[in-house]
């Protein structure tokens, strides 16, 4: 058995508003163990409806609607369902008594567009919305089918699903089990580079493993099904453990971690501190590190060198290597790491100089050209060069520079 999420409302398929509650309820059927397989968005449109209807009923058991519930025409999610099952439309007085209630509490009065919102298909029972006005169901149209609407408003749907439809699918038999999932978060290596190294993973049953990739980052989700979260980190640990041991400093989190907050770590556990000095990314890397509760431990500050008098003056920056090299080379932007290391007093100092683009890029030294510059504790001094492409826009090439540059020094931090 497996449950179809049907979310209805033209104004997503308009992008006008997010779809989160199409994440919530996959995420919470994961909680319970159910399998999902397949998601639909569908306009205000009767015809339509029904015809995703007819694929859902096909493929699944469990229907999850969300939108449509509302007092104006277009919304017609419960009479298209009635109209596609061949069940009439029933009024139910004590959905009528509770909207007025509602109504009275709030100082305004219920108007005849409201009843719309108590007609509900015969023999369905009443999902109550503890929140709002429009109320959902619970029904079983045919014995291999249950049915479940929500209203699109988020908060009201959440805490429908949470109060009445969990306890309603834990009688049903479901939430024996669970799936639970543990992403773990590769930088440095691309998603293809990473797939040929762990591909007999992918075969496995259970837990299963599968790859993704977004702005810069590779990630795997190991995810197992279990009677408990313990027994399912039981399965994935042993898996968890060989994938670390083949992506070696590739790999560098799970789950919620990020870049800044695992050189954070690593940084107070050694008792070390951070400065930064900034070109193409402008304080992104910065933001990056300020964003982590408790960064001021090992983070004491940067400096935004966009302009070469900057790097000059507060940097010291050499105005010869400058006119030389330029801003975008090596020994630039080491200069830069140790002029805002020795000027804020830290251990380690970084700095990022580049050209995110779209316009500044020559033959030589193109859009996507970065250089990252490490200054140590010891005098040491390196610089990292890093192509990031030209066809790449400026916000990609700005984020992924300022998170090589947390990679640089993790990477320094676990080897040295």
């Amino acid at each position: 058995m497996s449950a179809e999420i049907i979310c209805v409302g033209t104004e997503m398929l308009l992008g006008d508003i997010l779809n989160s509650n199409a994440q919530f309820i996959a995420q919470q059927l994961a909680q319970l163990g159910i399998p999902h397989y397949y998601q639909t968005v569908v306009g205000d449109n009767p015809e339509r409806l029904k015809r995703v209807i007819e694929i859902a009923i096909s493929r699944a058991q469990i229907l999850i609607f969300t939108g449509g519930l509302g007092p104006t025409p277009d919304d017609l999610t419960c009479e298209t369902i009635a109209d596609f099952f061949g069940v009439p439309l029933v009024e139910r007085a004590e959905i009528i008594e509770d909207m007025a209630e509602k109504f009275a509490q709030r100082g305004r009065v219920m108007t005849a567009s409201n009843r719309k919102q108590a007609l509900i298909p015969q023999g369905a029972e009443i999902l109550p919305n503890p929140t709002g006005t429009a109320p959902g169901i619970i029904w079983q149209p045919r014995p291999d089918v249950t049915i479940f609407t929500f209203p699109g408003v988020p908060s009201e749907m959440y805490r429908m699903w949470e109060e009445t439809a969990v306890p309603y699918l834990k009688t049903q038999g479901w939430g024996k089990e669970i799936i639970y999932s543990r992403s773990l978060k590769f930088w440095g290596i691309g998603e293809s580079a990473l797939a040929e190294k762990v591909t007999p993973y992918f075969n496995l049953p259970n837990p299963t493993v599968a790859p993704y990739a977004g702005k810069g980052e590779v990630r795997l989700r190991v995810s197992a099904k279990a009677t408990s979260e313990a027994a399912a980190q039981d399965l994935i640990s042993p898996i968890e453990k060989q994938i670390k041991e083949i992506a070696g400093l590739d790999y560098y989190g799970v789950n919620d971690d990020t870049l800044a907050s695992v050189v954070g770590q690593l940084l107070r556990a050694s008792g070390e501190t951070l400065s930064v000095a900034e070109s193409c990314t402008g304080g992104g890397l910065g933001q990056m590190l300020t964003e982590i509760s408790g960064s001021s431990d090992y983070f004491w500050g940067g400096v935004i060198s966009y302009d070469n008098s900057v790097k000059v003056g507060l940097l010291g920056v050499n105005p010869e290597d400058l006119a030389k090299f330029g801003a975008v080379s090596g020994i630039v932007a080491e200069q830069m790491a140790v002029g805002v290391k020795t000027r804020l007093s830290t251990t380690w100092g970084i700095s990022v100089t580049g050209i995110a683009g779209p316009t500044g890029g020559t033959e030589s030294k193109p859009v996507g050209l970065v250089y990252i510059g490490l200054a140590g504790p010891n005098g040491e001094v390196s610089n990292f060069e890093h192509r990031f492409g030209a066809t790449r826009n400026r916000s990609f090439i700005r984020h992924v520079s300022a998170c090589s540059a947390l990679d640089v020094l993790r990477r320094r931090l676990l080897t040295r």
